[in-house]
């Protein structure tokens, strides 16, 4: 490998592979050489780029030069800066149905079929709370299934409390509340879960009765719905919550795993900590992967929507109709407006961990985020936590904060979640396994305990795309099937349940 990647003729930058030091011949066909210290993974240009003028990376603009920038200098955001350009939307200009593998060659796993053929990668027990002011009673449910206390039940994965920060001080009706309501009720119906109770505090916006009404939740033996002003006070409801709990524990350890088809797997893709590589090596391996599962029949959901910004004409492109990428659109100019009106702009992202690993703008970000959704068509466009059931790839509007995100992915009913990272993100979801995918070698000998894969290889010519895509799936089916993740052994995903909070707190 040389000093530098071309990731695209047109393109008006290369990448650094390593650190560049001045005066480092990096192009010897050009006779280019290095102005200043550029980074790893950050941009020099490979040709003058006047002010004013667009510069490309991955054969699409990334932004426009802020100053004359001369051949071999560093590229970013002292010289890189946003600018309004027209993108061609082109709906289903580049659509080409997927070509499944023959039935009896797809690939399969080990699940565990519930009562209603939804398939589980994980068998856990939850509280769920409906407002902030049960978070506490929940947590104190859950604790008493520490230690020893599931030694008698091997197939209980736990018991997980999920808490969040919001559920009053807002309106009882409107989107805000719904979008809660949708998120909450997506949990309580994923098939990871073999019981749930939805503990509340009684006098909340988020009325347990009409969340249950609303999202068409009924009570059952596995699922139970208390308030804790109705059941006498904390120590009272902590006591019949566990003693419910304990009474789904002896049905819920019965559960055995069967063969099953990939079908099944719903695939959540996020990216977080992203950096320079990610749109090299981890995403579009990422992608590769996507690609494989769906022509094996199974699915992958692409969110983030602030960070497709300024290529989701790269997706309209590949949308299965017209009305599938005007929904993608819509929801992009919902974003420009959201914005707006709360002051901010789409460029406040990257974050600044992002620009230190060689990020600049969002369109740049959004480039290499889109990857991840491999290069086939896109077939339904999702409403935050909407329940998905179209097969292949989806998209999910939800915003860039991998949390609240990928909490919006699970609560649709993802069960399985590829998290890929140049900075070193730390991520789990319970009850959903992450799998964390680095960017970049340094970064997974530095983090191993964390990072379940090293994409890094791509960048140093010992991987293709095609062979990464490959083990990421090969781990995905192994995961799925049972094999503990990196975050699962240390223990995340309790905390990370963050719903979409809109609007304003009353």
């Amino acid at each position: 490998m040389g000093l530098v990647i071309r990731l695209n003729r047109a393109d008006n930058v290369v990448v650094a592979r390593v650190d560049l030091l001045p005066g480092t011949r990096f192009d010897d066909e050009d006779d280019l050489v290095v102005g200043t210290h550029v980074p790893a993974g950050h941009k020099l240009a490979t040709e003058p780029i006047p002010a004013g003028a667009p510069v490309r990376k991955y054969g699409q603009i990334i932004g426009f030069a802020t100053v004359p920038i001369a051949p071999g200098e560093h590229v970013h955001t002292h010289n890189l800066g946003m600018g309004d350009f027209d993108r061609d939307y082109a709906f289903c200009a580049d659509y080409e149905p997927t070509r499944h593998v023959a039935e009896a060659e797809r690939a399969t796993f080990e699940g565990i079929v519930r009562a209603n053929g939804r398939v589980a990668t994980r068998n856990y027990l939850g509280v769920l709370a409906s407002v902030n002011c049960s978070a506490t009673a929940a947590r104190m449910v859950a604790e008493q299934f520490r230690g020893a206390a599931l030694a008698d039940y091997p197939n209980v994965d736990g018991v997980v409390a999920l808490v969040h920060g919001t559920g009053c001080g807002m309106a009882s009706e409107g989107e805000a509340i719904e979008v809660l309501r949708r998120t909450i009720a997506g949990y309580a119906r994923h098939p990871n879960f073999a019981g749930v109770l939805l503990l509340g505090l009684g006098c909340e916006a988020n009325q347990i009765g009409a969340l249950m009404k609303a999202e068409g939740l009924a009570p059952g033996d596995f699922f139970h719905a208390m308030t804790i002003q109705e059941s006498g006070g904390t120590a009272k409801t902590v006591r019949e919550a566990v003693a419910r709990l304990e009474e789904m524990l002896p049905e819920a350890n019965r559960v055995r795993r069967q063969t099953v088809p990939a079908s099944h797997i719903r695939l959540a893709l996020q990216c977080g900590g992203s950096d320079g590589y990610s749109g090299i090596t981890a995403n579009p391996a990422l992608g590769a992967c996507v690609d494989l599962l769906v022509r094996h029949g199974g699915s992958a959901v692409l969110s983030e929507t602030p960070e497709i910004y300024g290529a989701e004409h790269l997706l309209t492109r590949r949308a299965a109709s017209r009305a599938v990428g005007e929904k993608l659109v819509d929801r992009i100019r919902w974003w420009e407006e959201y914005t707006a009106r709360t002051g901010n702009e789409m460029n406040n992202n990257p974050s600044p961990g992002n620009k230190a690993g060689g990020l600049t703008t969002i369109l740049e970000k959004s480039l290499g985020a889109v990857a991840k959704g491999g290069t086939g068509p896109l077939v339904e466009v999702y409403r935050y936590a909407e329940p998905m059931t179209a097969q292949g790839l989806c998209f999910m509007d939800t915003p860039g904060y991998d949390p609240v995100s990928a909490t919006g992915q699970v609560a649709g009913g993802a069960n399985v979640i590829c998290f890929t990272t140049g900075r070193g993100s730390v991520f789990g979801c319970k009850p959903v396994p992450s799998l964390k995918l680095a960017t970049n070698t340094p970064l997974y000998r530095r983090m191993t305990a964390d990072m379940d894969i090293d994409c890094g290889p791509i960048a140093d010519g010992l991987a293709t795309v095609e062979e990464m895509g490959e083990r990421i799936f090969r781990l995905v089916l192994e995961t799925a099937s049972g094999k503990k993740t990196k975050s699962e052994e240390l223990g995340f995903g309790d905390d990370e349940f963050t719903p979409w909070q809109i609007g304003a707190v009353m």
